[in-house]
């Protein structure tokens, strides 16, 4: 690879007498593979960005295909939207994949850092450049971006919830929840698809860059707003809706200042409810893709555990369309673990914990970069088998999802809404136990 990208970026410069110093593997990305790239010529260092399909197999399952994300990409830094300028979109003589590079943009993507001093403009800053991506006119952007049809959106969910086993409850819940509350079409606008802390750059408190366009698509301009209010996406700062920065209030009104359109309530928490349930699908799709080979990483197979997250999500926004009454007749108790003294030969569960144990240690300890990321990634799939094992407890239930799905049941049955929730608690602590969202809803749901 090093070979092959020095060769490219000597055709591709200005100054051609240099030659590639640093090629480092960035650990953001959870569908694409970002490489730094420094550049000593005779006129200096230039910095550069790498941004390529960790497979052909993968890059070709995506409706956005690099080569046009580029493309679109371009035409939003020519418009004016903070983002990189591509430079070079790789063919298959560069012997690189399917990818393009462009300029890196100065500041962090990792939200811990920005929402640790967050800076009082930021989330003006956010409203107003996505105001600038939902002015931009369709008839600037590429010709074969694709199109989101809220029925199609729904029925393709429907779809892939049908071949992964149809057997998440709340999913079949929430699935049909939307069909049956889908908000009249609009005329499209460009929906960046992703709009939310991790895909925004932020220099000295500031954006400086929108960043990772894979999901763009015309549609709902809704969506970008509600999508950047998932619990998910808040990071740590839970009670701060709006990017984990402020309210919904404060998005709204500083999106429209920033010259953005009417924001309709009801819609924006259909989109909110319905990217939920969209993530809880993808996040089973990434158990997918990892089986088929398409991408072998262990964060592929960990983000396939990330759908209890979404679950938990999923019925606390469902359930405020419930009386309080209702809501406050299905609480639930849920025993805490046990933990059991062992005897004679170190068991299973011992053995994975060791593992852990060294993985922290002496691993991810004197790791750097990628490789410490991917370590705790690592330790963290380690730590889910351990609980997996220890709980043995069965959360597929195909037949009540399909009672679901058909209306047959509703959460208006406060027993069913008690052993949803005691099912998704469950699940949320075996597979993510840190997730913020699992302390409030231990809060409302538990005596």
């Amino acid at each position: 690879m090093l070979t092959a990208l020095d060769a490219l970026l000597t055709r591709i410069l200005p100054d051609a007498a240099g030659q590639l110093v640093k090629c480092q593997r960035l650990s953001g990305g959870a569908n694409m593979e970002s490489w730094l790239l420094d550049w000593q010529g005779a006129d200096g260092a230039r910095r550069l960005v790498l941004r390529r399909s960790p497979s052909a197999q993968w890059g070709a399952s995506r409706a956005l295909r690099l080569a046009d994300e580029a493309a679109l990409v371009g035409a939003m830094h020519g418009a004016g939207v903070a983002a990189p300028q591509p430079l070079h979109v790789l063919c298959p003589d560069d012997a690189l994949g399917e990818g393009y590079i462009m300029t890196h943009v100065d500041g962090s993507a990792d939200p811990a850092q920005i929402l640790a001093r967050p800076h009082d403009e930021l989330l003006g800053d956010i409203a107003r450049e996505l105001a600038a991506i939902h002015a931009v006119p369709t008839g600037q952007l590429p010709a074969n971006l694709p199109v989101l049809d809220i029925a199609s959106g729904i029925a393709q969910l429907r779809a892939s919830f049908d071949n992964f086993g149809a057997d998440r409850p709340v999913i079949a819940l929430a699935l049909k929840w939307c069909a049956d509350n889908q908000p009249p079409p609009v005329p499209p606008t460009l929906v960046h698809g992703d709009y939310r802390l991790g895909n925004l750059m932020v220099d000295g408190g500031r954006l400086s860059a929108v960043l990772d366009w894979e999901l763009a698509h015309l549609g709902d301009y809704h969506e970008d707003l509600a999508y950047g209010c998932m619990t998910v996406w808040r990071f740590s700062a839970i009670d701060r809706p709006a990017f984990g920065l402020g309210t919904i209030d404060d998005l709204v009104a500083q999106y429209r200042a920033a010259g953005g359109r009417n924001v309709d309530p009801v819609r924006l928490r259909f989109w909110l409810i319905y990217r939920t349930l969209w993530w809880a699908i993808g996040c089973l799709q990434m158990g997918a893709y990892w089986r088929s080979g398409a991408d072998s990483s262990i964060e592929r197979a960990v983000i396939s555990r990330r759908t209890a997250e979404q679950e938990l999500d999923l019925l606390l926004l469902l359930e405020e369309d419930l009386s309080p009454d209702l809501r406050d007749a299905a609480r639930v108790n849920v025993a805490a673990a046990q933990a059991g003294v062992t005897r004679g030969e170190v068991n299973g569960d011992e053995l994975l914990g060791a593992v852990a144990d060294w993985l922290i240690g002496q691993v991810r300890a004197k790791a750097v970069g990628r490789d410490k990321f991917m370590a705790a990634v690592a330790v963290n799939a380690l730590q889910i088998a351990r609980r997996e094992a220890a709980d043995n407890a069965q959360f597929a239930d195909a037949a009540l999802a399909a009672d679901l799905l058909a209306g047959r049941q509703t959460l208006t049955d406060a027993a069913l809404l008690a052993d949803l929730r005691r099912r998704t608690l469950a699940k949320c602590r075996q597979d993510m136990p840190k997730y913020p969202a699992l302390t409030i809803a231990t809060a409302r749901w538990c005596p």
